[in-house]
């Protein structure tokens, strides 16, 4: 008896490591989607496999959109940095009161 509690307590610890680590959710999400597949197709395993692969190309995705993010958001912080610099130059040769110079 203490062998079955103890294979179900390990597969227990399984489950909720699957559905920590989110692979509960992917396996449902494309589950869900071969089921609503009007045409099923031929192949579900090969439908599963591209899935799950759209979440890996999706992930790197999100990957190199964040950097890009960060790289703009830095470039943004560069430029406007040189625009306060260029403002106070300009600032330096323009007149007081507003006036043109001749």
């Amino acid at each position: 008896m203490a062998h079955y509690r103890a294979a179900d307590s390990k597969r227990e610890q399984f489950r909720r490591y699957l559905e920590k680590t989110g692979v509960v959710d992917s396996l449902t999400s494309v589950l869900v989607a071969l089921y609503e597949q009007q045409d099923r197709p031929s192949n579900a395993l090969e439908f599963v496999k591209e899935r799950l692969g759209a979440a890996d190309l999706t992930s790197a995705n999100t990957e190199a959109l964040q950097q890009e993010v960060t790289d703009l958001r830095q470039k943004c912080a560069r430029l406007a940095e040189e625009n306060k610099d260029l403002k106070t130059r300009l600032q330096h040769y323009e007149p007081e009161n507003g006036a043109t110079a001749d």
